[in-house]
């Protein structure tokens, strides 16, 4: 009898990342990727007559920056999008796809990033006494992300 895994939970490590404009395989590829949260914000109101508590009304969504992080490349379409940004002050606002995988590389779920610019670009420390390979972080800023 075949084992049914849609009743588990997916594992986190099989993903990968989709710029809408790159065509580097190496750009799909992240150690790590987190910020995929979104919340209300609220605005209390308090209520004449009724001191026992306040009324909390939902009034917009708050979405976090993505953050990605991988080995440093030295050929990436991405950090090429990323320096026009913050060395030439040119903004191409990008779609960003999430999306989680199963066993066979086939899509589970996909967040949609809308209007995603850089924020952040930064690299690792360099230590001639380390070993370690070089690591850079992007922090990546959102308006709002659809799940399909």
């Amino acid at each position: 009898m075949a084992e049914n895994h849609q009743y588990y939970p997916p594992l986190a490590f099989y993903y990968k990342v989709e710029f809408a404009f790159s065509k580097n395989s190496g750009d799909a590829r992240f150690q790590s990727a987190s910020g995929l949260t979104v919340e209300y914000e609220f605005e209390t109101y308090k209520e004449g007559g009724e001191n026992r508590f306040e009324h909390k009304l939902p009034v917009r969504t708050k979405y976090s920056d993505l953050v990605l992080k991988r080995g440093m490349l030295t050929d990436s379409s991405v950090i090429d999008w990323m320096l026009k940004a913050f060395r030439d002050r040119e903004f191409e606002p990008a779609d960003v796809n999430v999306i989680l995988l199963n066993e066979k590389g086939e899509p589970l779920r996909t967040w949609k990033l809308a209007h995603v610019l850089p924020k952040k670009w930064s690299v690792s420390d360099f230590d001639a006494g380390s070993n370690a390979i070089v690591i850079e972080t992007l922090e990546l800023s959102y308006q709002y992300y659809s799940v399909m």
